[in-house]
């Protein structure tokens, strides 16, 4: 049995992040459904509260048990530039990474000791064109790793337009459960929805006119050049967003706080639908359930990825497909297996995103079948994992887990 450590990013620390757990999820099931021993490593943040952190911890291990891999999280701290394991003792974590036979790194941070305790690693981009950019700026300084993995269709190629980093890029694509995602055809389904992060710190330092500027990559930008919409369409339109202005934890930001009340506000006044992702999608659970009952998926993508031109497709919208429910997304570059009129609309103005609506609603029943053809298709995570698997086992390692 071949084994796998998959080293992921936030989720432990993140208990209202359901769409965010199933980005790894949707690896760690598919790589079980191959038949491969799963683990999960993963670094826990700085909590000051020891209340608040036994309940993250708990919270986690409680779903890691639902999906069945109790016994398998390797959940450390990083103390005194160290790592500490919190539920087993090093060595045996140690002894797990030395053992597997590969090490899966969506951490681009990871620390290396750790990584060089692997006997084969492969760094799995899942921000293409975003990534690069951090690493040939120098901004994000990621450890030497034996294969590289890419779900953006132009990393590594002509088409891209930012840096390969030097690094020869094998790409894969979003991987989804298909049986855990099943066709779900309900001609009465009301709204089309998304669910997305809005105002989260995301800058990128670019150089203009030989100064270093910020510029706001954050989906809020792209969201408000479709806060028309509703006003251009029949169709109901819902956005489940992670807003700070009736949390809690906004009370820490006000500022934040209250540009998110203002942002919620105007989006009502244009007739949107303004859900808060922390009651509707709160958990791997209410999260699936939340895109089974809608009618499709109306999505905007962050700026880079129309800047980047990365042909980028999100993992939250294959899970759309794969459950029929048609999409209609941010045109993020031109591909070559991205359908495009058919159970997916991908679209670049206002006016565009209106007319596939209708074109979806004129043929409701064929654009779901379409829907999840697409994902049948392109995204079948028996395939997708294989591939990648095969790709990572088949890299020389170096030795030492590190180039």
């Amino acid at each position: 049995m071949t084994a796998v450590v998959l080293s992921v990013n936030k989720v432990a620390s993140f208990p209202d992040g359901g769409g965010h757990f199933w980005v790894y999820l949707q690896y760690a099931l598919g790589l079980r459904q191959l038949g491969c021993e799963v683990y999960w490593l993963e670094q826990l943040r700085p909590v000051r509260d020891p209340h608040r952190r036994a309940y993250l911890i708990a919270t986690f291990q409680d779903r890691m048990k639902q999906f069945g891999f109790e016994g398998r999280t390797l959940l450390y701290d990083i103390v005194e530039g160290e790592p500490r394991f919190v539920v087993c003792a090093r060595r045996e974590a140690e002894a797990v990474l030395r053992r597997a036979d590969v090490l899966l790194n969506f951490h681009y941070a990871i620390d290396p000791r750790l990584l060089a305790c692997a006997r084969r690693t492969a760094l799995v981009d899942i921000d293409p064109g975003l990534l690069q950019f951090w690493m040939s700026t120098g901004e994000l300084a990621v450890p030497p790793h034996d294969c590289y993995l890419t779900t953006g269709e132009t990393v590594g190629t002509p088409a891209a337009l930012f840096s390969d980093c030097g690094l020869q890029w094998m790409h894969i694509r979003p991987p989804v459960r298909l049986d855990l995602w099943p066709f779900t055809y309900e001609a009465g389904a009301e709204v089309f929805t998304t669910v997305s992060s809005w105002s989260s710190a995301s800058w990128l330092k670019v150089q203009r006119n030989g100064q270093t500027v910020l510029v706001d990559n954050t989906k809020r930008i792209s969201f408000l050049e479709f806060a028309d919409l509703p006003r251009h369409t029949s169709q109901p339109l819902e956005l489940a967003l992670y807003l700070l202005d009736r949390d809690p934890a906004g009370q820490a930001r006000p500022k934040q706080a209250e540009k998110d009340a203002q942002d919620r506000a105007l989006l009502e006044r244009q007739g949107w639908r303004v859900r808060d992702s922390r009651d509707v999608t709160g958990s791997p659970t209410a999260y699936a359930a939340y895109i089974r009952q809608s009618r499709g998926e109306f999505s905007a993508a962050k700026p880079s990825c129309m800047a980047f031109q990365n042909a980028w497709v999100s993992d939250r919208t294959v899970a759309y497909l794969a459950s029929g429910k048609p999409a209609v997304v941010q045109h993020t570059g031109a591909s070559a297996f991205l359908p495009d009129g058919e159970g997916m609309f991908r679209v670049r103005s206002l006016a565009e995103a209106a007319h596939a609506l209708e074109t979806i609603n004129r043929d409701y029943r064929r654009h779901c079948r379409a829907a999840r053809d697409i994902a049948e298709t392109h995204f079948d995570a028996r395939r997708v994992l294989e591939t990648a698997l095969n790709t990572a086992l088949s890299t020389q390692p170096t030795g030492s887990g590190v180039a």
